[in-house]
């Protein structure tokens, strides 16, 4: 077996997708994901709907991503799956799948911390996308995280801001539960906010210390703005949707833009890296290309599907592992607050 010809299967199962991916030496011949509706009537995931929507799927999804890449199951080298960090019961499905097939193969189990995924997405083999070089930083964005981390290689990251309560996404889906928008809300408000005027209302920044980021208060300063204004105008909402989007979505990259730049000054390391759902948003991929012309930084953001969960993206850690040989055992157990 040469190191040319790898075949790696990728199981993601953090949340409310069900994804599998076949990996051949770097580059994705298939990446299929299977969402869950069901959550949207509920304004977020429920953990239990979740598992067992998994169950449900993860049998064709598997199979539909190894017939999209034209291989049998018996090619496979290796099973790489995501371990943690996610909803338990979400995790052990994909956890005790991974674990079955690849027995029952006789090919090694690879686990994967989803965090690491989400940065290591960028190094998926793309024609048109650049790879950053080491080092460089990091910033995880999505419904569940908000990270910056400092990558000197691979797999020697550093986290060196974090969230101290909530995620961005959730900022950004809270806010749109109180402007009576659907789930996930953050797309609804970045379509919104290009037609609104980022600077209509003002909401004030929090202060957290170094690096960490705070959204809950954000979340609370919406919620008081929308009460306070729609009490003096009970058509408020309607009449002023797009600049409130818009003012909401201008703090937010805010917020993490100041972080970046700070970051960028304590570290001296100017290659930034984005992952997570979040990192989707039209405006944050707007700020980071004036940050490139601004400050100096090289910017580099994955391909659209490889930025909100995915099983691409567990299959490139599967692949750069391989080749490490570092495997798991068939004891391993899923980790709900599995950290980088």
């Amino acid at each position: 077996m040469t190191s040319q010809n790898i075949y790696i299967l990728g199981i993601e199962s953090s949340c409310d997708d069900t994804a599998a991916s076949v990996m051949h030496n770097g580059r994705i011949l298939s990446n299929v994901v299977a969402n869950q509706k069901i959550h949207e009537a509920y304004g977020g995931v429920v953990p239990e709907l979740a598992s067992r929507a998994h169950q449900q799927n993860i049998v064709p999804v598997v199979d539909q991503a190894l017939k999209k890449a034209n291989i049998t199951k018996d090619q496979l080298h290796a099973i790489a799956f995501t371990r943690g960090p996610g909803l338990m019961g979400s995790l052990l499905v994909g956890t005790s799948f991974a674990k079955s097939l690849a027995y029952g193969l006789n090919i090694p189990l690879i686990d994967v911390n989803h965090m690491q995924g989400h940065i290591l997405a960028h190094f998926i083999d793309e024609d048109g996308f650049d790879k950053p070089p080491f080092p460089f930083l990091a910033m995880t964005i999505s419904g569940g995280h908000t990270q910056i981390v400092k990558v000197d290689y691979y797999f020697d990251m550093t986290v060196i801001g974090e969230t101290i309560d909530d995620a961005v996404g959730e900022a950004f889906d809270k806010s749109g539960k109180i402007l009576g928008l659907g789930y996930p809300a953050g797309p609804e408000i970045d379509k919104r906010a290009k037609l609104g005027n980022p600077k209509a209302f003002t909401f004030t920044k929090p202060r957290v210390d170094g690096l960490n980021f705070s959204f809950s208060g954000f979340k609370t300063a919406v919620l008081y703005f929308i009460q306070r204004e729609v009490k003096a105008n009970p058509n408020f909402i309607e009449d002023r949707l797009n600049d409130i989007c818009a003012s909401i979505q201008y703090t937010i990259i805010g917020i993490l833009i100041d972080k970046l730049k700070q970051a960028v000054k304590d570290t001296g390391i100017t290659h930034i890296a984005i992952g997570g759902g979040v990192s989707a948003n039209s405006g944050i991929r707007q700020a980071l290309k004036d940050g490139e012309q601004k400050f100096g930084w090289s910017t580099y953001v994955p391909k659209f599907e490889f930025t909100t969960d995915n099983a691409a993206m567990i299959a490139i850690v599967g692949h750069l592992k391989y080749l490490e040989q570092d495997f798991a055992e068939q004891d391993v157990l899923a980790s709900a607050r599995l950290k980088i």
